[in-house]
């Protein structure tokens, strides 16, 4: 089970990549920043479902770390 899988791993402000519903099938995924989760359940087998900041909904592909290094 990936880390976008898991709700624990997931909080508001997090970088992550989504896949939304029309995008399903391609794969392309969508950059950006958590603000809101909205998968009651400790995890779900497709992802986590999050709003991000833009106001696109998806489920959480990847949890991009984000580094210090200016």
């Amino acid at each position: 089970m990936s880390a976008g899988n898991l709700r624990k791993n997931i909080a508001i402000g997090d970088l992550v990549e989504i896949v939304e519903k029309h995008n399903q099938r391609s794969g392309d995924l969508t950059e950006g920043l958590v603000r809101r989760i909205l998968t009651k359940a400790p995890q779900h087998p497709h992802g986590i479902k999050v709003m991000l900041d833009t106001g696109e909904v998806g489920r959480v592909k990847n949890i991009i770390e984000e580094t210090d290094d200016l």
